[in-house]
C-alpha cells in the first residue's frame, strides 16, 4: 500500500475525533517511530510504498488511536523539554505547562543559586521535572518522591536513560507521619500534585481521563487543596529558611491556593500564568 494512502486512512478513521492538524501529527510521529522515516518523506517521495510488515504497526497504532488511547502510550515515549521519556499507564504524560514551571526554576537558579543545593520533586511520576532539572543544575543534589512504585520504576529508568543521578524516595506525601532524615533539608521543593476536582472531570478529554492514572490527576471536591496542605506540612521540617516552593496549581483555584500559603509561614508568594493565560504556577518562599 502507498504511504499516502495510509495517511488518508488515518484522516478518514480519526476525523470525527481529532482535528486535521493533530491527525497529521499522529501519522508523522508513527512513521518516524516505527519506520524511521522523516516527516518530509511524502513531499519528496509521494509514491513510496510499504510492505505488509511495515504497514502493520501503523494500523495497530490507528486502532488504538480510534479508542482515544494517547499516542505517547502507544509509542511508549513522550518528549519533555529536550528529553525523551518512557511513559505508560502508571504516570502522567508530561505537559507543556509543566515545562514552564521547570523553566521558572532554572531562570531563578541562574540568578540566585551559586552553590551546591538540595532539590526535591514531590509526586515525580515519569520523573520529567526532576530529570530536566538534574540535567541543567549539575551542582544540585536532586531527590524525587512518589507514592507509586509503578511510577518510580518508570522514573528510575528515565533517569538512567538520560544519564542523571537522582535519589528516589518511595513515600506518601499525604502520610501525616512522613518524616525524612532530619538532615534532609531542601533549598527547593517542586511539585505538580493532583489538583483536578471531580466536578471538572467533564472538561477532561477521554484520552486523559480513561488512560492516565486517576491518583495523579483528581482530588475530592470538598478538599481540593489537600496536597498543597500536605506539602506545607512537609515543608515545615524539610524546606530551608528562605527556601522556595514551586508548584503547579488548578487554574480555577489560584486565589485560594495563594491564600493558603499566605496563612502559613511563607512570603513573596507569586502566581504566574501559563502559555494559555491560566493561573497555573505558584512560587512561595519560606520565612
Amino acid at each position: 500500500m502507498l504511504l499516502k494512502e495510509i495517511k488518508d486512512i488515518f484522516h478518514k478513521e480519526l476525523g470525527e475525533v481529532y482535528p486535521k492538524e493533530e491527525i497529521d501529527s499522529f501519522f508523522y510521529s508513527c512513521i518516524e517511530h516505527y519506520l524511521k522515516m522523516e516527516r518530509f518523506i511524502l513531499a519528496i517521495q509521494p509514491g513510496i510504498a510499504l510492505t505488509k510488515d511495515e504497514e502493520q504497526p501503523l494500523f495497530e497504532a490507528l486502532s488504538e488511536l480510534k479508542i482515544e488511547k494517547p499516542l505517547q502510550h502507544i509509542l511508549g515515549t513522550a518528549h519533555f523539554m529536550d528529553l525523551e521519556l518512557q511513559v505508560n499507564e502508571n504516570v502522567l504524560i508530561p505537559r507543556p505547562e509543566t515545562e514552564e514551571l521547570v523553566q521558572w526554576i532554572l531562570d531563578d537558579c541562574q540568578v540566585e543559586r551559586s552553590r551546591d543545593f538540595k532539590l526535591l520533586d514531590i509526586g515525580t511520576g515519569s520523573g520529567c521535572i526532576a530529570i530536566a532539572l538534574a540535567k541543567q543544575l549539575t551542582d544540585a543534589d536532586v531527590y524525587a518522591l512518589d507514592v507509586s512504585e509503578g511510577a518510580l520504576t518508570v522514573a528510575r529508568k528515565n533517569a538512567e536513560t538520560n544519564e542523571v543521578d537522582i535519589t528516589f524516595l518511595h513515600q506518601d506525601i499525604l502520610n501525616p507521619e512522613l518524616k525524612l532524615e532530619p538532615e534532609l533539608v531542601f533549598d527547593i521543593i517542586v511539585s505538580n500534585p493532583p489538583y483536578v476536582r471531580e466536578l471538572e472531570k467533564d472538561e477532561i478529554r477521554k484520552n486523559v481521563k480513561d488512560f492516565e492514572p486517576d491518583t495523579a490527576l483528581f482530588v475530592k471536591d470538598e478538599d481540593p487543596l489537600l496536597f498543597y496542605k500536605a506539602i506545607i506540612n512537609f515543608a515545615e521540617d524539610h524546606l530551608s529558611a528562605m527556601g522556595n516552593l514551586y508548584l503547579e496549581i488548578n487554574q480555577y483555584l489560584g486565589a485560594e491556593t495563594k491564600a493558603l500559603f499566605q496563612a502559613h509561614n511563607f512570603s513573596e508568594i507569586e502566581l504566574r500564568k501559563d502559555l494559555f493565560g491560566n493561573d497555573r504556577m505558584l512560587k512561595a518562599t519560606k520565612k
